[in-house]
């Protein structure tokens, strides 16, 4: 089993990985391998619907998004953790989830999502519903805890001292777990779901 991790903060040490570290204690036990990748740090340019990702199967703005790709398709799972900015998540992460769910054409059927989320104070349950579309729109299955997956803090480190934001953490780690293994059975017995033809209707005046 593999979970690739996104920190979408600018800072690597800061209470949103904290909140990611809580989770590898239970993905490292449990004997899954993960891998983190910073984006929150990186100049990420949004989507600019240039269609160019059917062309050559990778988005046109070579940068972290194309080296995150093949990350993600070998993934089991994927866990997008953000700050909250005015009652939304990092400007950079959604360019950068944007990208990337948009310029990979690989099927994502029943991977695992999950989104983590950190704020001072407010604004975690908008961010995260907006991080769960992304999960929602590619028939990935998301991963639910005891509560919203959020913890909350300020300074650096200070997500620690949040006791049930960081049990939350841990429970999500083991579900995320338990989800992947009985879908990787569930494969392996009746395999994926059957797929009709997609249909695409455009409203217009």
């Amino acid at each position: 089993m593999k979970v690739l991790m996104i920190n979408g903060s600018p800072h690597a040490k800061g209470n949103t990985a904290t909140a990611l570290n809580e989770m590898i204690k239970i993905f490292d036990s449990a004997e899954v391998e993960t891998k983190i990748v910073h984006v929150g740090n990186k100049v990420v340019r949004g989507c600019i619907a240039c269609g160019n990702c059917f062309k050559k199967g990778q988005c046109v703005f070579n940068d972290i998004v194309n080296e995150t790709a093949p990350l993600f398709e070998e993934a089991d799972g994927l866990v997008v953790g953000t700050p909250v900015y005015y009652a939304s998540a990092n400007g950079t992460v959604i360019s950068f989830l944007d990208r990337l769910f948009f310029s990979t054409h690989f099927d994502k059927t029943m991977k695992v999502g999950a989104a983590v989320v950190i704020s001072r104070r407010a604004g975690t349950t908008a961010t995260f519903d907006e991080l769960n579309k992304y999960f929602t729109i590619s028939n990935m299955p998301i991963v639910s805890s005891q509560y919203w997956n959020n913890a909350f803090g300020l300074e650096q480190g200070q997500a620690a001292q949040d006791a049930e934001g960081m049990q939350t953490m841990r429970t999500l780690a083991k579900n995320m777990v338990f989800l992947m293994k009985s879908i990787a059975l569930g494969k392996e017995k009746f395999g994926l779901p059957e797929k009709e033809e997609p249909v695409y209707t455009n409203f217009i005046k």
